[in-house]
């Protein structure tokens, strides 16, 4: 194979509500953390552990204005993009460094708005609380929490 890939499919909850951030000429740029989990279980205590891995991801312009509006803490969100490391001078002189997602699709899975909207209204109007999604076909907003086997081992990998 003579090409490369980076792609990134995450599904997870927001750490926080998404930062916005805006230039000169119009462009935006839009930052939050996603959390996913990894659950399994110890063998020799069998406790059940679970491991969150956070994620910087980025998104702009229209997909950032959709998401400030949409999205706030706790959400449950779809993306898909791909990794982007960068480094910058810290204020202190030191060099930083971070690894970010720069996010090309995403689906809302489940907001808190949408959430409080079932609850006052009932399920008859579902149709007009689905969320927007930006380059994907619009689908209906489910779990993709397959029912997988835990793995035979204690390891989280």
């Amino acid at each position: 194979m003579n090409g490369t890939l980076n792609k990134v499919m995450l599904i997870g909850h927001l750490g926080d509500d998404v930062k916005m951030h805006y230039f000169d000429g119009g462009n935006c740029i839009g930052r939050f953390p996603l959390a996913t989990n990894e659950v399994y279980i110890n063998k020799q205590t069998n406790e059940r552990i679970t491991s969150t891995e956070w994620h910087n991801i980025v998104v702009r312009n229209k997909a950032a204005e959709i998401c400030e509006k949409y999205l706030s803490k706790g959400d449950k969100i779809y993306v898909e993009g791909r990794i982007k490391s960068r480094q910058w001078q810290g204020d202190d002189g030191t060099t930083k460094y971070t690894t970010e997602i720069q996010v090309t699709e995403f689906t809302f899975l489940t907001t808190k708005k949408e959430m409080e909207g079932n609850n006052n209204t009932g399920n008859s109007n579902r149709q007009q609380q689905q969320q927007p999604s930006v380059n994907e076909p619009a689908r209906p907003a489910h779990d993709y929490n397959m029912n997988v086997p835990e793995p035979d081992d204690d390891l989280p990998f």
